[in-house]
């Protein structure tokens, strides 16, 4: 949502998303790891966060296998803990991992 009441590049961080997201599934990668700030503000617009969950809804979410094994977590806290793509009830084909950055909230 960088600049996204600019009129000329306020679509410029949903396009280039899109881009990678694309570029993800075109080339069946493993999964997708972004190294921080997917948000340019930490309580990103509710037009941002409705154009990211499509995006990760249309790109991230289908029935292909994924290959890779997670490591254990546990011991980050509670019985709870898993990656969203071993929920049962979730069908993710690619994984996206993202390392918050000083923009995000984690």
């Amino acid at each position: 949502g960088y600049n996204e009441k600019d009129p000329v590049r306020g679509d410029d961080s949903f396009i280039a998303f899109e881009e990678v997201l694309e570029k993800c599934i075109e080339a069946k990668a493993d999964m997708l790891l972004l190294g921080g700030d997917l948000f340019h503000e930490n309580k990103p617009s509710r037009r941002t966060m409705v154009k990211t969950m499509q995006m990760l809804r249309r790109y991230c979410m289908g029935d292909a296998p994924i290959s890779i094994v997670p490591m254990d977590i546990s011991a980050m806290g509670g019985d709870e803990v898993c990656v969203n793509y071993e929920d049962p009830n979730l069908n993710i084909s690619l994984p996206v991992f993202i390392i918050h950055g000083n923009h995000d909230d984690p």
